[in-house]
């Protein structure tokens, strides 16, 4: 990763083209962002434009815009990607995915630096630099056939891989920590630490989704957690769908905290009263028996707590 930094604070000195190959959800976006912040281009616009969400129908209105009554709907004159890329960072995202005719069209611009608005004869042009991200090997879509070879070419000035989350795992606990920070932040809530148990669990944890998926767990945790340090049971992972055998259902449904894939326990007393008190011992169990600190996750004083545990409280 630090070496992908470096090849990053390079190109952002030029105007290279630059293709970016990685899993899904490990960052290709951010470092496309971080490339042109650093960049002369830094002042102008960063276009984002994902090239495997758009029929072909529409590609050319995206790419490179329209004129009013180009066809029907188009109702005011309106600017495609390119030109609003102009002087800054087109980026180009799951370009392997682009359909033939998508590949054809963005070809010659990049060939001429010129293109007209549907509906219009005026030729404009566009000094948009251009970034492009894959989760897969383009070299390997061009000798499938799936892929212009001619526009390989075009697009290749600088290959970035970037490493799934697994081979960096050195970097994952301050990377646990901004995200729970960011979530904390967003939800309004005042975390300040994560149990050894937790941070052991995460520790463990594949992650398939990479970067992806550690902040959707982190604004999970944070939703779970109601106390300042994120607890065992507070960790909950998304679906795992891969480990399904195929005589099951595709969808799995995620563990509340505390679950452990146990069968629920079962209670007779299904009243409030009954719960808060199989929270409050839950926590004081979590809190290896210590009422101080249990009190203190829980925020209420270490009589009240006291109260709950002898099942004394008063309602």
């Amino acid at each position: 990763m630090a070496r992908c930094l470096q090849l990053a604070a390079l190109a952002a000195k030029s105007d290279v083209p630059v293709v970016l190959l990685g899993e899904t959800g490990t960052g290709k976006t951010l470092l496309a962002h971080a490339i042109h912040n650093s960049s002369t281009r830094a002042g102008r616009p960063f276009i984002a434009f994902n090239a495997s969400a758009i029929s072909d129908t529409l590609l050319e209105s995206q790419l490179f815009g329209h004129e009013r009554g180009a066809f029907t709907g188009a109702q005011q004159s309106i600017k495609g990607k390119f030109e609003l890329a102009d002087g800054g960072t087109l980026f180009l995202d799951e370009i392997s995915e682009m359909s033939p005719l998508a590949q054809v069209k963005i070809l010659r611009v990049l060939e001429y630096g010129e293109f007209e608005r549907l509906g219009s004869e005026r030729m404009l042009t566009s000094n948009a630099r251009i970034i492009c991200a894959s989760n897969c090997s383009l070299r390997e879509r061009v000798r499938l056939g799936k892929f212009r070879e001619d526009l390989y070419q075009r697009l290749n000035g600088l290959t970035l891989l970037i490493p799934p989350l697994r081979e960096r795992l050195e970097e994952l606990p301050a990377l646990i920590a901004t995200e729970l920070k960011a979530a904390a932040l967003k939800e309004g809530k005042d975390i300040a630490a994560i149990h050894p148990e937790a941070m052991e669990k995460l520790l463990n944890h594949q992650w398939r989704g990479n970067l992806r998926e550690l902040s959707h767990t982190a604004r999970t945790m944070t939703l779970f957690c109601n106390s300042p340090v994120i607890l065992p049971e507070h960790v909950v992972f998304p679906p795992d769908l891969e480990s399904h055998s195929a005589g099951k259902d595709n969808l799995q449904t995620a563990s509340m905290p505390g679950d452990n894939h146990k069968e629920p326990e079962r209670h007779t007393d299904l009243s409030l009263d009954s719960a808060i008190k199989r929270h409050v011992r839950l926590v004081y169990d979590q809190a290896n028996r210590s009422q101080r600190q249990a009190a203190k996750l829980l925020g209420i004083s270490r009589s009240t707590l006291a109260r709950y545990l002898q099942g004394t409280v008063k309602k």
